[in-house]
């Protein structure tokens, strides 16, 4: 076939150049075959290539042996269709970080302050220090002294400079940490494509155009391709559509199969069409992009939603055409409203929004009583004590006054305002997450790490997490009799072990295998669906092979699948026989799959009556005592369908899936993982209760809990099925009721049986009860795509790395990279030591705050002038924001944080401890400070530095004050380590060489800035013995300490607490109405630190909902862009809302963008916008 490139000009960068190379299709043709939907997409293919076969051909592809993974070939296939892979987002330049920082407020004002006072120190108007403008400028300096007045300016605008510095460099650091690790998931994730006939696993990347790729439950789809072979496939494409109903997906109907899908039921194979830039998702990428770049242009423009900005073209089908007409109609139709409830921030970002509002209110109030009383006192006793007028010439040097009170307000401003809080928790987060990582702990969303250390109950799953998930058949019924152990296959009647041979090789997932050991002597190594490789592991004890029967019967070959999942709890496969009957293999949980059966195989082989009393006496006999040593029953069945009988309705499954007969039941022995009883003490010692919610028989479910240490001998605990646990928390007409649900969770510890609805119920239920003094904190593990729901909704939703499938990992906030229970435990230590860094950090910078401006603002009022210099307040300030959050956010974590009750919910970030310590260190440094002030130069002989005048050169007195202020806080620093009141808080220091340098550091600066600093930083050189003084005092804070933590805190029942959660009555107040804004300045404030870690995995899935509306061609809603993304978003679904504090509001931003690039569009179908609407 000629290169046909011609008639399809390139439609965007990435095709252009493109050569078709062999092929007999081109980029175009399949990108534009790929825009097709369902029956459309079908005739297309059967018009220009025949069928999916002719494709194949065209694409030089196998769809049984696949692609041959020649090298050459797969990099011709490169260059015509391009890679899977799609660029990510430039990453912000260290300058435009720097330009972020310098958008601070509080460094804004210092900043202006400081241009004014550098501009006014140059201005020296003829005769303005004489007498006439009063004693203010009295004694003024010699000429070279009033010369240096630029320098307080300047020195203040560089110590802006490092702060700004300092932040951005930090941003910095974070988004490389950021995308470093999302490098680290993607690289992880791997599809299963078929190269030379076998099958294999590739990363995502390296899949090409004509790949032949197997898709199954689970599977969140890598690139776009069209359908070959499927069984009962169903798909989720809400996070393209926002519909949320599954779309069945089959060769004749709908073949299509797009990108960033999620297969939800099913299997099947698809040749894979478009990759990259080229698949649907790549194609939203770029539009998304376009937008975003065209967005700062247009945005004056597109005013009106008329402005056409970005013309995106509808897609190809009659779809668009009957819509308008629909639209009037549609639009009458009430739109179905989605209630999505409001996830409260991470607990301790709450806390922290609540304590740095408080915290910034007292300070701007302080501040400005500061330069209120400074300037209130100068023009008093200037002009009505001193009787001066104000004359023209002296007005520069009364504004110089004015501005040196004004820069001392915004100084006491500045240290009030605790900003070091964001860079303490990032960088605390950080640090975390990084060795995290270590514990096999793949944080994906950076605040799940600290809820973690809050969290009062685990739901976990049994099979993987609590167990090893290596399956074996330990116990057989078969031919009625029950075997202890797989019995020899001369034990089986030949019929019998036929049937049973043939019903279990095909009807499994043909990707399931058992393949030989990696190592010698090693174990076989499972692959696939581990209770499938139990059953086939049998297979090979009984002699016999199951590849020759699946070779026999390849995938092509079977007529109907019903899939596994979580409703049917069953699988059943059926095969046309020659003479036109039906033969259907079943299996599933044991006591379900018997319901189902009317025969069983007797002792001949011979299929005979199977009644209800029959099957209670074999439940009682065989699959009680199976279930109560811990086994997990499975039950393998068949049927036949007579020919004469014709072929049944198939879409009736009540029918089809009765009338089995029972081939055997297996106890399948999943043994527990060997550290698992020993995290569950742990967690129970720490006072987190561990539940189990499992799909499993209540009485296997009971024996493991057992074996685990859930439940304990003589313990009142509830072990209850799903069934059960509906019965008793629905009313009559089938609503959960949340005081009947509050009866039941608390004594709750096995739920079996359980429907991932169920899970969700219970989570829910946990995290919105009110019933226990505390309320809880709840994480969730979960593996199968069902589990998504409640992995969204838990605090924080663990998923298996190995056994979890893609759904589940997108749902979740942190990824076990082991599947293993103890990997949560080291969760909970890091969550705890994130929050106990953060309250060490705050009880050392609250105590700074306190004292400097009580210094600040007392020193003011009394001499007119800040004993802290502008420039020595921002040196403070730099040790207690940047590096004492460096140094005390990095503390490693020991057991004994395991030793405690979590906090919960409500408890206050400040406890009367910390109260009783900030208070405390406070009343000695005031009284140090104040001493020195007013007694320091007779205490030490020197000359007063009080009164001083406009530029007076610094004095000792003042250099002594500022000392001993640093000194005090460096030694303060190591007690802040303890915030529990221990003694010893020297204890585990060598193990942080960070806090031990950042200490050591500091000191050397301050000796330096003292002997060196002069004039900037308003010091003079002090002699030795003042520094041993000031050394000696501050060592007096190690010993003051002591003697606080002596004090008992129960008797100082008068202090207050601060920092406090969410208390029931504010939850009632805060039921806030859907779509309103729920983000606040302080929690603006807070985020800037974090806020490039939370532009989570996911973000343009967010965005690319928004486009997908308009790439369909349809009528923007002004709704739609608040929409709530899908069930695969990061954020919110209709069951189940996870909103976390940032990448909402970073979402909707760059949807709004594109309302303003993407003005009119042709209208469509308004059904669509309506889900997608809020």
């Amino acid at each position: 076939m000629a290169n046909n490139t011609a008639e399809h000009p390139p439609g965007n960068s990435v095709a252009e150049g493109n050569h078709d190379g062999d092929f007999g299709v081109t980029v175009m043709d399949l990108r534009e075959l790929m825009e097709l939907r369902s029956a459309e997409g079908v005739s297309k293919i059967q018009d220009t290539h025949g069928d999916v076969q002719g494709l194949c051909r065209r694409l030089k592809t196998s769809a049984i042996e696949g692609l041959s993974g020649n090298p050459v070939d797969l990099e011709k296939r490169h260059t015509s269709f391009g890679k899977n892979f799609i660029p990510p987002k430039k990453a912000k330049s260290f300058l435009a970080l720097v330009w972020e920082a310098l958008q601070d407020v509080t460094l804004i004002i210092l900043e202006i302050a400081a241009i004014i006072s550098l501009s006014l120190s140059f201005y020296h108007p003829p005769g303005g220090d004489s007498e006439a403008c009063g004693q203010v400028a009295g004694g003024v300096e010699d000429e070279g002294e009033a010369q240096a007045g630029w320098i307080e300016g300047a020195a203040i605008l560089f110590s802006v400079a490092i702060v700004v510095l300092v932040t951005a460099f930090n941003d910095w650091s974070k988004e490389k940490q950021f995308r470093g690790l999302q490098s680290r998931i993607e690289q992880e994730q791997k599809f299963t494509v078929i190269r030379k006939g076998q099958v294999i696993q590739i990363p995502v990347s390296e899949i090409v155009v004509g790949d032949i790729a197997q898709i199954k439950y689970g599977d969140l789809l890598p690139a776009d391709g069209i359908l070959i072979q499927g069984n009962d496939l169903k798909i989720d494409e809400s996070s393209l559509t926002g519909e949320s109903d599954h779309v069945r997906k089959s060769m004749e109907k709908d073949p299509m199969l797009l990108s960033g899908t999620h297969v939800m039921e099913g299997s099947g194979r698809m040749v894979v069409s478009a990759v990259g830039l080229n698949s649907q998702t790549g194609i939203i990428f770029t539009l998304l992009c376009a937008g975003d770049n065209e967005e700062v242009k247009k945005v004056k423009k597109t005013k009106t939603q008329d402005g056409i900005a970005l013309e995106i073209q509808p897609l190809k089908s009659e779809e668009a055409t009957e819509s308008e007409e629909k639209e009037e109609k549609e639009e009458v139709k009430p739109v179905k409203k989605v209630n999505v409830t409001k996830k409260e921030k991470s607990v301790l970002q709450g806390k922290l929004t609540k304590l740095a509002v408080k915290i910034g209110k007292a300070g701007l109030i302080m501040s400005a009583l500061t330069v209120i009383i400074l300037i209130l006192y100068f023009v008093i006793d200037t002009f009505a004590v001193q009787g001066r007028s104000w004359t023209s010439e002296c007005t520069p040097i009364y504004i110089q006054y004015f501005v040196k009170f004004f820069i001392i307000g915004v100084t006491v401003l500045v240290v009030a305002v605790p900003e070091g809080l964001p860079l303490a928790v990032t960088i605390s987060l950080a640090y975390s997450v990084k060795k995290m990582m270590k514990d096999n702990n793949l944080v994906r969303h950076l605040d799940a790490c600290e809820t973690m250390g809050n969290a009062t109950a685990i739901c976990s799953d049994k099979t993987g997490t609590l167990t090893m998930n290596r399956m074996t058949v330990v116990q057989a019924y078969v031919n009625d009799t029950h075997f202890k152990t797989v019995p020899e296959p001369d034990a089986i009647k030949p019929e019998t072990l036929e049937v049973m041979v043939n019903s279990i090789s095909i009807n499994s997932a043909y990707t399931t295998k058992i393949l030989p050991p990696e190592k010698e002597g090693g174990l076989p190594r499972h692959v696939g669906n581990k209770t499938e490789c139990a059953l086939l592991g049998m297979v090979l004890q009984l002699k016999r092979d199951y590849q020759p029967i699946r070779d026999e019967v390849p995938e092509e070959k079977l007529y109907k699948v019903y899939t596994f999942n979580s409703s049917r709890k069953s699988m059943s496969t059926v095969l046309k026989n020659a003479d036109g009957g039906f033969r259907m293999y079943s299996k599933g949980a044991s006591e379900i799959v018997l319901r189902k059966c009317s025969s069983i195989l007797d002792t001949q082989g011979q299929p005979r009556i199977f009644k209800p009393k029959d099957r209670d006496e074999m439940v009682r006999k065989v699959i009680e005592p199976m279930a109560c040593d811990g086994l997990r029953t499975i039950c393998v069945a068949y049927r036949d369908f007579p020919a004469e009988a014709g072929e049944p309705n198939w879409e009736n499954e009540n029918e089809i899936l009765n009338e089995l007969t029972c081939i055997v039941v297996v106890g399948i022995e999943d043994p527990v993982r060997p550290e698992v009883p020993d995290a569950i003490v742990k967690c129970q010692r720490a006072g987190i209760t561990v539940r189990m919610v499992t799909g499993d028989n209540i009485n296997t479910a009971r024996a493991i809990a057992i074996k685990c240490g859930i439940l304990l001998p003589g313990e009142d605990f509830l072990c209850m099925e799903g069934k059960e646990f509906n019965q008793q928390i629905r009313n009559d007409q089938g609503e959960v009721e949340q005081e009947r649900l509050d009866k039941v969770w608390p004594k709750l510890r096995v739920l079996a049986r359980s429907s991932p609805t169920d899970k969700h119920t219970l989570v829910k239920g946990i995290i919105d009860s009110t019933v226990l003094e505390t309320r809880q904190v709840v994480a969730v593990t979960g593996d199968g795509t069902n589990d998504g729901p409640a992995l969204k909704k838990a605090d924080v939703g663990f998923a298996m790395g190995i056994a979890g499938t893609d759904v589940a990992k997108e749902a979740s906030d942190i990824i076990l990279t082991d599947d293993n229970f103890s990997s949560i435990v080291k969760a909970v230590m890091w969550g705890r030591n994130v929050y106990d860094s953060i309250s060490k950090f705050l009880q050392f910078q609250l105590t700074v705050n306190v004292v400097a401006v009580i210094v600040a603002f007392t020193g003011a009022c009394i001499t007119q002038d800040s004993p802290l210099k502008a420039v020595q307040m921002l040196w403070v300030n730099l040790i207690m924001d940047t590096l004492a959050s460096l140094a005390l956010a990095t503390e490693p974590p020991c057991e004994s944080l395991l030793l405690r009750k979590p906090y919960g919910r409500n408890k206050p970030l400040i406890s009367r401890t910390m109260m009783k310590n900030i208070l405390g260190h406070a009343v000695y440094q005031l009284t140090i400070i104040f001493t020195l002030l007013f007694a320091g130069e007779t205490i030490f002989n020197i000359d007063s530095g009080r009164n001083t005048p406009l530029h007076a050169p610094p004095s000792e007195h003042y250099t002594i004050v500022f000392n001993v202020f640093v000194m005090m806080q460096l030694f303060n620093e190591i007690n802040a380590r303890k915030i529990h009141g221990e003694r010893n808080v020297f204890e585990g220091i060598y193990k942080n060489p960070i806090f031990c340098s950042v200490v050591l550091g500091t000191f050397i600066l301050q000796i330096v800035i003292v002997q060196f600093g002069g004039k900037p930083f308003s010091c003079t050189a002090l002699t030795i013995d003042q520094w041993l003084w000031c050394v000696f005092i501050g060592v007096g804070e190690l010993l003051w300490g002591q003697l606080i933590s002596a004090i008992p805190t129960h008797h100082l029942k008068f202090l207050m607490e601060a920092g406090h959660g969410t208390t029931k009555e504010e939850i009632k107040d805060e039921e806030m109405a859907e779509g309103a804004d729920e983000i606040d300045h302080a929690e603006m404030e807070l985020r800037r630190g974090q806020i490039l870690w939370f532009r989570g995995l996911n973000r343009i899935q967010t965005q690319m909902d928004v486009v997908y509306t308009f790439q369909t061609g349809q009528a923007p809603v002004p709704g739609a862009l608040r929409r709530q993304p899908s069930v695969v978003s990061q954020h919110n679904d209709s069951t189940a809302a996870k909103t976390l504090s940032s990448p909402t509001h970073v979402g909707l931003s760059a949807s709004s963008s594109l309302t303003n690039s993407a003005g009119a569009v042709p209208p469509a179908a308004a059904a669509s916008s309506s889900t997608a609407g809020n």
